[in-house]
C-alpha cells in the first residue's frame, strides 16, 4: 500500500505506536496482537495514495479527489473569474482517498488560505464558513483562469495540505495536496467555457480517473489576429524598400524562423487550451 507523502508525519507516528503496542500485548498474549494489526492497517489506510490511470482526451476535467457529488450549481459572479462560474462539489468520507489532485493542465496563479470554523461539511454553508485553501489555475501561456480547486477542512478533517506552488504548471490528475480524514473538495469552471457537466449529485466519483465535465477553450487567437491586422498599417503606395537579393535571403531565414517559434508557441497554447 502506497503512503501519500503528505501525511508522512502522521502515518510514521501511527506506525510507531502500532509496532510499540503490538509489541506489548504479544507479552500479554499473542492473540491480542491482531486486533492492534488491524487497528494500524485501518488508520494508515486513511493516508494510502493510489496511482491513477488519467484520462488522455481532450477538452475535459477531472473530479480532484474521490467521493460523492453532493451539489452541482451555478454562481452569478465568481470574484477570481470576475465573471459567472460553475461549481461541482464533492464530499470525501472517511473511507475514500484523501489525496487532491488537479483537474486539468494550468499553471498556479495563485493560493488562498482562508482560517476558519470546522463545521460538518454535509451542511452546504460549510463550504462558505470552513477554513478552506482556493487554487486559482490559470491557462499556461495566456495565464488567464480555466479553473479553481478549494480544499475545504471538516468536522473530523482538520488539516490541509497543499504541494502546489504559484507559478508552477500542473498537469491534468496531478497531486496538488491532501484534506486529512476527509472532507470535501470543490472545481469551479467558467461558465463559458462549460459544454456539459457529466456529473450527477449523488454520483461517485474517482479522484483524476472520473470525468466531470466537458469544456471549450476560450480561443483568442482570432481576435489576436483581427487586433494584429487592424494596427499594421497599409503597404499600399508606399516606396520601394526591396533590399538586394543577398539580404532578401538572410530576411527570409530569419522570417521562417520566427514562423517556427509562432507555430511551436501556438500548438503549445492550442494543447494547453484543450486540456
Amino acid at each position: 500500500m502506497k503512503l501519500s507523502s503528505y501525511g508522512r508525519n502522521e502515518w510514521l507516528t501511527i506506525i510507531a505506536i502500532g509496532v510499540i503496542l503490538t509489541a506489548g500485548v504479544i507479552l500479554i498474549h499473542w492473540a491480542l496482537a491482531f486486533p492492534v494489526i488491524l487497528i494500524t492497517l485501518a488508520l494508515l489506510a486513511f493516508f494510502r495514495d493510489p496511482d491513477r490511470r488519467i484520462p488522455a482526451q481532450r477538452g475535459v476535467m477531472v473530479a480532484p479527489c474521490d467521493g460523492r457529488v453532493s451539489s452541482i450549481h451555478e454562481i452569478e459572479h465568481f470574484e477570481p473569474f470576475d465573471g459567472p462560474a460553475v461549481c461541482v462539489r464533492i464530499f470525501m468520507s472517511v473511507f475514500v482517498v484523501h489525496v487532491n489532485r488537479c483537474p486539468c493542465h494550468g499553471r498556479v496563479l495563485s493560493m488562498t488560505h482562508t482560517p476558519g470554523k470546522h463545521t460538518n461539511t454535509l451542511n452546504p454553508r460549510s463550504a462558505e464558513v470552513n477554513e478552506n485553501n482556493l487554487i486559482i489555475l490559470g491557462h499556461p501561456v495566456r495565464e488567464h483562469p480555466v479553473a479553481a480547486v478549494r480544499q475545504i477542512a471538516g468536522l473530523l478533517a482538520r488539516t490541509i495540505a497543499c504541494g502546489a506552488k504559484e507559478g508552477e504548471v500542473l498537469q491534468r490528475g496531478q497531486r496538488i495536496g491532501m484534506i486529512k480524514l476527509g472532507s470535501t473538495s470543490e472545481v469551479y469552471i467558467p461558465k463559458d467555457m462549460v459544454e456539459q457537466i457529466v456529473v450527477q449529485e449523488g454520483q461517485s466519483v474517482k479522484g483524476a480517473i472520473s470525468v466531470i465535465a466537458q469544456v471549450s477553450s476560450r480561443d483568442t487567437t482570432t481576435t489576436d489576429a483581427a487586433t494584429q491586422d487592424q494596427s499594421e498599417p497599409s503597404t499600399d503606395n508606399q516606396p520601394d524598400t526591396s533590399q538586394p537579393e543577398s539580404a532578401s535571403a538572410s530576411d527570409t531565414e530569419s522570417v521562417e524562423s520566427q514562423s517556427t517559434e509562432q507555430s511551436e508557441q501556438t500548438t503549445h497554447g492550442e494543447q494547453a487550451l484543450l486540456f
